[in-house]
């Protein structure tokens, strides 16, 4: 069990990973302790193969029981390393959209909304002002497959949002876009996940994404 009392305070807020270190067949795949501040992003960056995937998806809590892994991860000083994946509260955004193609887009939003929010007028307000933040509002009926490549990333980008992560977890998520909306969809999160104060880990193979990011970066190389 992590001591709280013995971590320095400017560490116990953010998203803190604690000698965690990830195996495959017996062979060591990928080993991280950093801290990552609130509003701040760690870039951790290397080939595909290398275990960027696999650590993300130990932080989410969904890693594939083939890995055997040990350490801690922390949110705000809390170690959710033993939680179920929905009680960490951690937000992903992938290299694909994944947008429910059955779900209008705001449909795709409503389906992420904390169940706290209660009450169909203050649903339909939060989905409105999520949409309008990045520049869709009145898009809430559309189906998702007649969007644009860069409607599709914001929608996936406030479907995370509006969940109220405590931290996001970025999985490549600008590898598929051409080269000016990648720079444009990438300066957007970023700047949301400051706003929010939210800790980014973000896995790349792209040192632009790394600049971009303009965090900490961690090159990672195969075994």
């Amino acid at each position: 069990m992590t001591d709280d009392l013995a971590m320095p305070a400017e560490t116990q807020t953010g998203l803190r990973f604690q000698n965690v270190h990830i195996a495959r067949g017996g062979e060591p795949l990928i080993a991280l302790d950093a801290h990552v501040a609130p509003g701040a992003v760690l870039t951790v960056m290397g080939p595909s193969g290398v275990g960027k995937s696999t650590l993300l998806a130990y932080a989410a809590g969904f890693l594939d029981p083939v890995f055997r892994a040990s350490g801690a991860v922390l949110v705000d000083g809390t170690d959710v390393t033993r939680l179920a994946a929905h009680e960490r509260h951690m937000g992903l955004l992938f290299q694909d959209a994944l947008l429910f193609p059955h779900l209008s887009v705001g449909g795709n939003l409503a389906f992420a909304l904390p169940p706290g929010l209660r009450g169909r007028a203050a649903r339909r307000a939060a989905i409105a002002e999520a949409l309008s933040e990045v520049g869709l509002a009145g898009l809430e009926d559309r189906d998702p497959a007649t969007l644009s490549g860069g409607q599709k990333a914001r929608v996936a980008l406030m479907r995370v949002l509006v969940s109220a992560p405590r931290a996001l977890l970025l999985d490549e998520p600008f590898s598929k876009l051409d080269t000016a909306l990648r720079d444009q969809i990438r300066e957007l999160v970023f700047a949301m996940a400051r706003a929010r104060g939210l800790p980014v880990l973000l896995v790349t193979h792209d040192a632009a994404d790394a600049a971009a990011a303009g965090g900490a970066i961690i090159e990672v190389a195969p075994a």
